[in-house]
């Protein structure tokens, strides 16, 4: 059973803050504390990653890997490091497409054609109607699960599965949010001003009327939400390398790892993730945010774009990666028209969530789900989309009136 503390931060976070054991360890303020690099970061990085690559392919016994290739630094990077440094490694290449959404799955056939490997390209058009069979594998109510399909595709080529997951939160990838933070922030501001300013820069996360959404017997405070975040702001780090910590103690170990790991586990996958190997987090977490992230340029990945430079052949980062990456994501909104809309309808007009456990208030679900169209941005369609998965995590967990065979059309 979901306690309180789950459901109200996944609703609000997009993590699970309950969790008790992470897949890698939760990291303090002191653990981002800044040093100079004695050694060029860019061979560092390279060396580690190579070393990292090369002993758990070894290990593994296999002469055949699966790679998620989308098209951006993270994935560009691991792809030609792993093509140049173990060139006789079979390497078939898996992107994913979704319907009426930004299409990047053209960029990554470039990458994969540059560096001669297959390619394979997973369509999925309802990317909802899948939603039961993966959240019963990995058992909490998550509707961003677009690993599931990557997995599922992957263990018809290998038991590896290779990616370059990470990046983001170790190398300063999230510049829209840090751009915005440095905007918002003062030298002045306190700890409770950071942190909301923080939560401003992931207003997808949640909906202006947060506090109405939640029923009788899931009572939320925003006090409860800051206390989650207090240590990451509550130090002497600067404030961009708080943000940096804040993030790697966020979705990275209460989302993406768990949930992937639990498709890796289920497929019968073994997951490579060389950008999150204990030596490069222990390394990357010390570097400088100037060597990750430039304010005046608002350009992130700084060390990670000069090695990609590098294996590129003397072509410029900006040719061969989208500036508009995005890394399989979906365009909500229309989703929502497609689908969203009356799948939500149908589940949650009569939601258990609503009815038998009173975690969710049904007026703010009534006042909300036909007016989605007419908002500007996806928050509200993204907190249907959480309610959704809630609601299905109950219906196979609870009251098992779902199977894992079933199907969201």
């Amino acid at each position: 059973m979901l306690n309180n503390i789950s459901i109200k931060t996944i609703l609000t976070l997009r993590y699970d803050a309950s969790l008790k054991e992470t897949l890698i360890p939760k990291l303090s303020w002191e653990h981002f504390q800044q040093k100079d690099p004695s050694h060029d970061p860019v061979s560092q990085v390279e060396r580690i990653i190579i070393e990292n690559m090369k002993q758990k392919i070894s290990e593994s016994g296999q002469g055949k890997v699966a790679f998620s290739l989308s098209g951006g630094i993270d994935s560009t990077l691991i792809f030609s490091l792993l093509r140049k440094n173990m060139p006789d490694i079979d390497v078939q290449a898996i992107s994913v497409r979704f319907s009426n959404s930004q299409d990047e799955t053209s960029q990554a056939a470039k990458i994969a054609s540059q560096f001669d490997s297959n390619h394979h390209i997973v369509h999925v058009d309802n990317y909802l109607q899948e939603l039961p069979a993966a959240i019963s594998i990995v058992k909490l109510p998550f509707w961003d699960l677009h690993w599931y399909h990557v997995v599922k595709k992957a263990k018809d080529f290998s038991s590896i599965l290779i990616s370059g997951d990470g990046g983001d939160e170790l190398f300063g990838g999230y510049t829209f949010r840090y751009s915005k933070f440095l905007s918002l922030v003062r030298d002045d501001f306190s700890v409770s001003s950071k942190i909301r300013a923080y939560l401003d820069c992931h207003e997808r996360d949640w909906v202006p009327d947060q506090d109405r959404l939640f029923g009788t017997a899931c009572k939320f405070s925003w006090d409860e939400i800051h206390d989650i975040l207090r240590n990451y702001f509550d130090n002497s780090l600067d404030p961009i390398t708080q943000v940096f910590l804040a993030d790697f103690n966020g979705k990275l170990l209460y989302n993406w790892l768990p949930l992937n790991t639990a498709f890796h586990d289920f497929f019968g996958v073994k997951a490579v993730t060389p950008l999150i190997s204990p030596d490069l987090i222990n390394y990357s977490t010390h570097l400088p945010h100037l060597l990750k992230y430039d304010a005046t340029k608002n350009e992130g990945k700084l060390v990670l774009r000069k090695l990609l430079l590098k294996y590129l052949g003397g072509k410029s980062v900006p040719n061969m990666i989208s500036s508009a990456k995005q890394g399989f994501s979906v365009d909500t909104i229309k989703l929502w028209n497609n689908y969203g809309h009356r799948i939500c309808k149908y589940y949650l007009s009569n939601a258990r969530i609503v009815k038998e456990e009173r975690w969710i208030d049904e007026a703010w679900i009534k006042d909300h789900i036909d007016k989605v169209e007419g908002y500007s941005n996806p928050r509200y369609v993204n907190k249907f989309l959480g309610l959704l998965a809630l609601e299905v995590w109950y219906r196979l967990f609870v009251s098992k009136e779902l199977s894992r065979t079933d199907k969201l059309d």
